[in-house]
């Protein structure tokens, strides 16, 4: 197979007609290394069952992993060249449930020079005989939410029904814009397949352009709820376009092992993808995702699939109100994620696990220092919800940079030569005065404490042994944790003080002899 990768099930639906999301198949795509903080073009194609979603992300597939070109602009491949990527299969069973994505993103420069990663998502079929409404209008709105493009993949023409769709989106986009001046959603394209009304409208952008003027006309006799639709929708998406395809032919219609071959799809079909496909992913006509004007990256775009998910859970499909507090919240989610990710990036560098010990002054100067730059990052980013919505968000980053500022004390206190080794140090020190003070006592002939001396050095004997041993298998843990609290207590107790007595004797001792001899 000429693709890399396979299509993930990201949103799952339930026997019950809810929807679940499996983060683990999402991770696989977002948390990538090479995704994770670059910005994302979501190219999503939504309709119904049995109207070729997957045979047409089939050909978004290969015109993506040829680049757009294979002998000039024959990214469509050989004649007898079957297609494959999505499963795809033509009839009446059930296909996709839920939302798919491509588990490979594929990366692109814009026109800008700035490499984007761009991700195909395949979104259930809806009004089968299984799905409700409900379960439609959710995975087209979860879908609508995430994407960049949306393609709107539907069957001969623009119904009443198709609009219906859209007015969860109108509604969501007045009040969003109502807070914030930045248009809500970037590209819907209405994608009419098997169109046979060409005598009154060409095939393709032109056609599909005129098409969508007269069907987005207002006139009296329509229903209210949809003159509000027809009224908002180009407002609420950056663009909005509309491209009529014809049938891509008897063969694949009819044809129970059709493949997917060229040979087998009409011409005039293929000339029309041909100019499609381009027109949605060649670079210059890319579109990265912005949700309140903000570019999102590949971990934004996990956190708004989390709270976007959370708020389709009900029985009920969500209020516009609510999907907006959603978006909301996912966004302030986003600007802390980013705010503590630049203040362990640049702590990492002062005092990370390849740097050398840092003197615990200087450590809490980059930890002031930092943390400033972290939350000015926070209070800068554009936010939805106002100044009092995002203060609890703030709140939440100082905690988490608190937490990570004591990781990073730990850690670098553990790269201290002597702390290391304090342990040990404090031990054999032990070891070595319970020794001599035996041995004065054997000396002066008191048994009784020498054997409570002895007791002591055989304790320490056996404390250093057992330090040793849990240090080198890395079993026994607990036992290493008393063994060092033990020697800390110690330390700071006894020997600490003793140390600092005599050192300030030697010193004392020292500094007037060398008087003496100066004036000598």
């Amino acid at each position: 197979s000429m693709k890399r990768g396979e299509a993930l099930q990201v949103v799952v639906a339930t026997d019950e007609h809810s929807f679940e999301l499996d983060e683990e198949a999402l991770k696989k795509v977002l948390e990538r290394d090479d995704v994770r903080n670059k910005k994302v073009v979501v190219v999503s194609v939504a309709g119904a069952f049995r109207k070729g979603k997957s045979f047409l992300l089939d050909f978004f597939l290969r015109y993506m992993t040829r680049d757009g070109h294979v002998d000039g602009n024959e990214w469509m491949g050989e004649k007898d060249e079957p297609l494959d990527g999505f499963h795809w299969r033509g009839g009446t069973n059930r296909d996709t449930t839920g939302i798919l994505m491509w588990s490979e993103p594929f990366f692109r420069t814009l026109p800008s020079g700035e490499e984007v990663a761009v991700l195909l998502m395949d979104t259930q079929g809806a009004f089968d005989n299984q799905s409700t409404v409900k379960d439609c209008a959710t995975v087209f709105a979860l879908s609508t939410m995430v994407s960049s493009v949306q393609v709107y993949n539907l069957s001969q023409m623009i119904r009443e029904d198709d609009l219906q769709h859209l007015q969860l989106f109108t509604e969501y986009g007045r009040l969003a814009q109502e807070e914030s001046s930045a248009t809500p959603f970037q590209m819907l394209n209405f994608l009419v397949r098997d169109w046979s009304f060409g005598y009154e409208y060409d095939n393709g952008a032109k056609g599909g352009e005129a098409y969508l003027e007269k069907t987005l006309k207002v006139t009296d006799s329509q229903h209210e709820q949809l003159k509000g639709v027809r009224e908002h929708i180009r407002s609420c998406f950056e663009e909005v376009s509309c491209f009529l395809l014809p049938h891509p032919g008897l063969k694949v219609a009819t044809q129970r092992d059709f493949t997917g071959c060229l040979s087998d799809i009409d011409e005039e079909y293929q000339e029309n993808l041909r100019q499609l496909i381009p027109n949605l992913l060649s670079p210059e006509r890319l579109i990265m995702k912005k949700i309140n004007g903000t570019k999102v990256t590949g971990s934004d775009l996990l956190i708004y699939f989390r709270q976007y998910m959370a708020m389709y859970k009900g029985d009920e499909l969500p209020e516009p109100k609510s999907m907006l507090e959603a978006t909301a919240e996912a966004n302030n989610l986003a600007a802390v994620n980013s705010a503590i990710d630049l203040y362990r990036t640049s702590m990492s560098e002062v005092c990370g696990p390849s740097q050398p010990f840092l003197s615990p002054t200087d450590l809490e100067t980059s930890h002031d220092q930092h943390k400033a730059a972290a939350l000015q990052k926070f209070r800068s980013s554009r936010k939805m919800g106002g100044t009092s919505f995002s203060q609890s968000f703030e709140k939440h980053l100082e905690k988490q940079i608190t937490e990570a500022y004591e990781d990073f004390v730990k850690s670098n206190n553990n790269k201290n030569v002597f702390s290391a080794a304090r342990t040990p140090a404090t031990l054999v020190v032990v070891i070595i005065l319970a020794h001599l003070i035996s041995y004065f006592l054997d000396f002066v002939y008191l048994n009784s404490v020498d054997q409570m001396v002895d007791l002591c050095w055989w304790i320490a004997v056996l404390m250093l042994i057992a330090w040793a041993y849990v240090r080198y298998s890395g079993q026994y843990r607990e036992i290493g944790k008393f063994v060092d609290s033990t020697a800390e207590f110690l330390w700071d107790q006894c020997l600490c003080e003793v140390y600092t007595l005599v050192a300030g004797k030697m010193f004392a001792v020292a500094l007037p002899g060398g008087k003496k001899q100066k004036r000598e």
